[in-house]
This record gives C-alpha cells, structure tokens and sequence, in this order.
C-alpha cells in the first residue's frame, strides 16, 4: 500500500512565502512505495495502445510531459486524472499544476525511483495522465482553414510532433492524418510538438475514406503532394502560393508517398537540394514547405 502525505505536511513551509495559495490546494499527495500498484499503471505498465484504450469502449488517457506541455493541455481544457511529480517540483516548477488540478491524486517519490517506474528519465520531473476527448471531424477541421498540412502514413513520432510544431509556428491552420498514422497524443509526439498538439486543430480522415485526396479538392482545397517525382513544380513556383486554399502532403520517411497519391493530386511539389543532397527529412521538408505557402 502507498503512504500518504497530504499537502499541508509536505508544503506548509511554502504557504508563509505565499508561493502556493493554500485555500486552492486540495490534491492529495501519494508517496510511492509500491511500484506495483495499481494506480500507477498508466505510468508504468502501459504502452501507448493500451492507454488509448484504458477506458475502452469509452475514450482513454494519454500522457503529457513536462510543465509547459501540462499547462497547455490545461489551457485547452482537457481533464488530468493523476500527477507523477519528482518530489521537489511539487513546490517547485509544478506548484502551480498541483494548484490547478485540484484533488487528483498525485504520486510522488525521488528521481531514481521514477526512472525506475516508467523506464526512462522524467523531462523537468512531471507526469499527467490525462482523459482524452473526441476529435472533431475533417469538415470541422477544414470549414475555416486556407492552408493545411495533410500526413500520410507518417509513423514515426517524433516526426509527427515536430510537424505539428512547425505547422502552429508557420501559421497552418490544421492537421488531418490518415488512419496508419502515429497519433499525436503519444508521449513522445507531445513532446516534440512542444504542446501545439493542444493548440493546433487535427483530427483523422475515417478509415472508410480511402481517396481523401478527392475528399480535399471537394472542399476546395489544391492538393500538393511532396515527392520526389517527374513533373514536379519547385516550392516556390507562384501558382502555389497563389491558391485561395491548399493542402499540403506528406508522405512516411523512406517510403513516401503512396503513387495514387501522387496522381490524384493538382501539383507534384519539390524542394530544390544542393550538394548531391536528395531530400530532406519529412518534418525539416514540411517546415520549408509550410514557411513557403503560409498565409501572407
């Protein structure tokens, strides 16, 4: 059984400082002593998969890490179930978490043993397993939108959330992925996009919507496909930069994307390389891309 330490022992010292407003805080505070418990489960013995399914069939948790990446799912308003802090954070980066999460429990204990728990290092010391909600539908994503980035098969995580960044830094309006994507709401997309998951709109095509790209020019969007191809137009060709709305794809690493793909497509778009360069890595090509066709 865990132990329990409630707030006011473990941070009165700090109430006097008026670091922490003590009539706000209402968290429970769990010292860990059993790596096996139960509660810690999302921490600890789930993959990404299984905590999309935790709640199954209702909607399942993910995980966001890191102070600055909790405060923006915060922001955007979704709902943390439980904290997995390092025992200093708790008054120090993380207070205000704590504060704003009101009475979830969280779970508390030294570096060593929460590197021991989940597998790997903590990033500034903090965990949030937090609910997910459901995802709006590509028309809702694209009834405003004049430029989105659109990812096809894109496995990779990293590469998914460095996406993301670029897209919300370069002033995309959406995301849409196809189903065999990477989700964004994995750990390590989370972070990499630095939070912008939460403040960029994306969603999935359905499964059952295999020509997405006809899907797109009903909507108006021009689509261009970025591939290394004939009959390609160069990035910064006018015609592109000049369409009303536009959808830019992207295909997986290695594999690109699908020549159906391609086809179907209005432009085949290349980034011009130098030095017996070939390509770029998807998330560096879709950065050039979205800083090209941004809205002016």
């Amino acid at each position: 059984m865990a132990v329990l330490f409630y707030i006011d022992v473990m941070i009165d010292a700090v109430y006097n400082s008026n670091i922490i407003n003590k009539e706000k805080i209402m968290a429970e505070i769990i010292e860990i002593n059993d790596l096996t418990a139960k509660e810690l489960i999302p921490y600890a013995a789930c993959n990404e998969v299984q905590l999309k399914r935790y709640f199954e069939p209702e909607l399942g948790i993910f995980i966001a890490e890191s102070p600055k990446v909790i405060r923006l799912a915060l922001d955007a308003g979704y709902e943390p179930l439980s904290l997995l802090i390092e025992r200093k954070y708790i008054t120090g980066q993380a207070c205000d978490i704590v504060e704003r999460c009101g009475d979830i429990p969280v779970y508390t204990a030294d570096s060593d043993v929460l590197t021991q728990l989940t597998g790997f290092k903590l990033t500034q010391g903090v965990l949030c397993a937090m609910r997910r909600r459901e995802l709006p539908s590509v028309e809702e994503v694209c009834r405003s939108a004049s430029r989105i980035a659109v990812l096809e098969d894109v496995m990779n995580q990293t590469n998914v959330g460095a996406i993301i960044r670029s897209a919300a830094a370069l002033n995309i309006d959406a995301v849409l992925l196809t189903p065999a994507c990477s989700d964004p709401l994995y750990r390590r997309s989370v972070r990499v996009s630095m939070g912008t998951v939460f403040k960029l709109a994306w969603t999935y095509f359905d499964c059952g919507t295999p020509d997405y790209v006809e899907k797109l020019k009903n909507m108006g969007f021009t689509t261009a496909a970025m591939a290394l191809h004939s009959n390609t137009v160069d990035i910064d060709n006018p015609v592109l930069g000049e369409a009303e709305k536009i959808a830019v794809i992207l295909g997986t690493e290695g594999e690109g994307l699908k020549d159906c793909t391609i086809e179907s497509c209005d432009y085949t778009v290349k980034i011009p390389m130098a030095n017996g360069v070939d390509s770029l890595n998807v998330a560096a090509a879709s950065a050039v891309a979205f800083w090209q066709l941004r809205k002016k």
